[in-house]
């Protein structure tokens, strides 16, 4: 296998450390026949370990030595891996060299370990051959990457030969991606963005909520449609600012726009107005690549004190690098000018600020800073009442008449948090949660 390994090119930048390249120094140990049977076994188990730690983060089935290796192709980027994701396989002496690592990783799919087994008195590469997982809940592992991973394995398991394989990873290049941004839905600020390392990390679970689930509201998730449609054609598109009421779906709406678009591009990074200092460096990450980024700034307010606004208009407004075509902003809140006025923000009220209202009018301009503005507001009780009725037929097992349900729905919302979606949601669970 070392001798495989050490041939790679383009795949070059695989870390030493990977399981990879560890197996590699074991098989070329074993085939030199410097090793002690205890001491290369326990090495072997290593790796072994390692490899169902990654299966189970990624919820990996069948053979896993195959699923690692999609995983690696997958996951790797270079400068070919990347263009392949804007264009598919393409003509060039790059090819060459890719051809070259691709046969090596169809040789590397093949690897026979048999005879290391034997010689070893182990059975834990025959295990991982045919390997049946604890059937696990979407949240324990990242599906979005598991299912692609095992397509591309199973593919790779077909391939007639270098030129077939070549085919098949450079298409699943061109239709999902490379990297972390090709394999996930969503990603958050890292929490070593401050020590020097990776600026972002993947959401592994984000949920199915489709705009379908949020009942009424129509006009306004239209208008996040008609907005987002634009942007992932490559048109024209606005920031979003919704606001209004809490719990009227402003958040779910946002959410459940990844879910419609995520297969045509889009993607999604949330970040907390304490992380805009980060906001330059994360969009000098992602403007060159062959996605549509939304940042989500869910709940979005500011006091009076805080500053973090300014980091905010600068990245909307620009300077002299203008904000790239394929980053939006959307963004909710309960306050429609996002930063709270006081009477001492009254142009009239004493001051030591000499230009209070330019002072006022900075803080008011930021809403203005985005194009399209919809509003989310409680439902009155009518609404309220069909709210709760089409959410509970969606569950066979709430029997209640239209009756009962805004019965039950009044008495509801009385002791808790007033009128909305989100009251009506709540009400819902506790029904289902005493049928349970």
């Amino acid at each position: 296998m070392h001798h495989l390994t050490s041939k790679l090119i383009i795949y070059r930048n695989i870390g030493a450390d990977s399981i990879l390249l560890r197996m590699a120094d074991i098989c070329r140990d074993f085939q030199r026949e410097r090793y002690e049977k205890e001491e290369l076994s326990g090495r072997i188990l290593t790796e072994i370990h390692r490899l169902l730690d990654v299966a189970t983060k990624y919820g990996f089935n069948g053979n896993l030595w195959h699923n690692y290796l999609a995983f690696l192709l997958a996951t790797t980027e270079a400068p070919f891996t990347l263009v392949c994701e804007k264009t598919g396989g393409s003509e060039g002496s790059v090819n060459r060299f890719a051809g070259n690592d691709l046969e090596i990783f169809r040789r590397l799919f093949a690897y026979d370990f048999s005879q290391m087994e034997k010689a070893l008195d182990l059975n834990c590469f025959s295990v991982i051959s045919d390997y049946q997982a604890v059937e696990k809940r979407e949240q324990i592992y990242n599906k979005s990457v598991s299912d692609k991973v095992q397509e591309l394995s199973r593919s790779i398991e077909e391939a007639e030969d270098a030129d077939d394989m070549y085919r098949i990873v450079t298409g699943f290049y061109a239709r999902y991606g490379v990297g972390m941004f090709g394999l996930n839905k969503a990603f958050r600020i890292s929490p070593r963005a401050d020590e020097g390392g990776e600026m972002l990390e993947p959401i592994t679970t984000t949920g199915d909520t489709r705009l379908s689930d949020l009942i009424g509201y129509e006009s306004q998730k239209q208008r996040l449609i008609d907005n987002t449609e634009a942007f992932v054609s490559g048109r024209r598109a606005n920031n979003v600012l919704l606001y209004g009421d809490a719990g009227t779906g402003k958040s779910t709406s946002i959410k459940a726009i990844l879910n419609e678009y995520y297969d045509r591009g889009l993607r999604m990074i949330e970040v907390y107005k304490h992380e805009f200092k980060y906001l330059s460096r994360m969009i000098a990450q992602i403007k060159n690549r062959n996605y549509r980024f939304v940042i989500f700034m869910d709940d979005l307010s500011f006091e009076e004190f805080e500053i973090e606004y300014k980091y905010l208009k600068a990245v909307i407004e620009g300077g002299l690098e203008v904000k790239p075509d394929n980053v939006l902003i959307y963004a909710t809140s309960n306050r429609r000018h996002l930063i709270r006025e006081t009477w001492k923000d009254r142009p009239d009220a004493f001051e030591e600020d000499m230009h209070q209202n330019d002072t006022v009018q900075e803080k008011l301009s930021l809403a203005e800073r985005f194009g399209l503005t919809i509003g989310y507001f409680r439902p009155d009780q009518a609404a309220y009442f069909d709210i709760v009725k089409k959410l509970a037929r969606r569950h066979p097992g709430i029997n209640l008449t239209d009756e009962e349900l805004e019965m039950g729905a009044r008495r509801w919302e009385m002791g808790h948090s007033g009128i909305s979606g989100r009251t009506a949601q709540q009400y819902i669970n506790s029904l289902l949660s005493s049928r349970n």
